[in-house]
This record gives structure tokens, sequence and C-alpha cells, in this order.
């Protein structure tokens, strides 16, 4: 699904992404509810980027990667955490491209997500190439999403994966 999201698109930058775990629902300019297999996955696009709900018989998981001030944790490369029954890991990339290769890429990732009936993209007015993206699914148990936060007047798209699932006891010796 692809939305263009009714904000003003405020130049901020990659280094301004924030990552978050447990935070409350964030008011939201686009939402994609979806049920996965028995788990309920919200995906949803703020004027700061993403938020994911999810929601399933073991427990919640609320993941926000946004530019709000204070709170928040930079942007990390890597996160792997427990959460009771859950494994949850995180990573996150930046990428610098060319303004020919970001025109490119930016087409190519919006027509995926667009096209995809687990995805939502939404642009933001002022830049055709300004965007957030994200993907889900469920596979062997376990919920992924990865996201693409872009910034066309840096050349960088901000590119994050996470997955979701159960936590696997250790193999007896």
């Amino acid at each position: 699904m692809l939305t263009t999201l009714q904000t003003a698109y405020s130049d901020t930058r990659a280094a301004d992404l924030a990552w978050a775990l447990g935070r409350e629902p964030l008011p939201a300019l686009a939402v994609l509810d979806l049920d996965l297999a028995g788990a309920r996955l919200q995906l949803r696009l703020l004027g700061a980027s993403h938020q994911v709900l999810l929601e399933e018989n073991r427990g919640t998981c609320s993941e926000t990667v946004a530019c709000i001030p204070g709170g928040s944790t930079p942007l990390p490369l890597g996160v792997s955490k427990r959460l009771g029954e859950w494994e949850y890991e995180f990573a996150a990339r930046v990428e610098t491209l060319s303004a020919g290769s970001f025109a490119g890429r930016a087409q190519e990732l919006l027509a995926l997500v667009t096209d995809h009936p687990h995805g939502l993209a939404g642009t933001f007015p002022g830049s055709p190439h300004a965007f957030t993206a994200m993907l889900a699914q469920r596979t062997e148990g376990q919920v992924r999403w990865r996201t693409w936060h872009a910034y066309p007047q840096e050349g960088q798209l901000v590119v994050t994966r996470t997955r979701v699932g159960v936590r696997m006891p250790a193999a007896a010796l």
C-alpha cells in the first residue's frame, strides 16, 4: 500500500534517527493491520519515521525508529534482546548513494513495497524520493520486518531489519 503522508517534509537527517523498544503507540499518519498466522502486526508510519506493534499469545513488542527528541537510543547497528519467551534482533545500516543511484533505488523499493500485500510505504510532499517503507512477513514461527527511510537531500537510505521469534531452548549436551 502506498500513501502520501499529509505532513510537511522536514529536513531531518539519517543521523537523527533513534531506536526505542517498548514505547506506547505514537500518533500515526498511515497504518496497516496484518494478521500473520496468529500474530497481529501493525505497521505504522509516523511523521518522524516508523513504529511496529506486534501482539501474539506469547506477548507484545513495540519497536520505534524515529526522529524523536530525548529519551531514545541513537540508531544502533545491532541489538539482540530477550523479551519474555521471544528473541528480538534488530540491525540497521546507512547506504550513501549518488543522486542517480538514489532515485533508481527509491523507485525500486517503492514498487516492491507498494505491490506487496504486507507492505506499507508513505511518500512525503515536496520530494518524490522522500519516503518511509515497511515490509513484513512470518516464516518458520518468526515475524520479520524490514524498513527503508529515505533522505534524498543527503543521498542516504537507512535500512533496518528486525526478527522476533520464540527463544529456542539450549541443546542438551
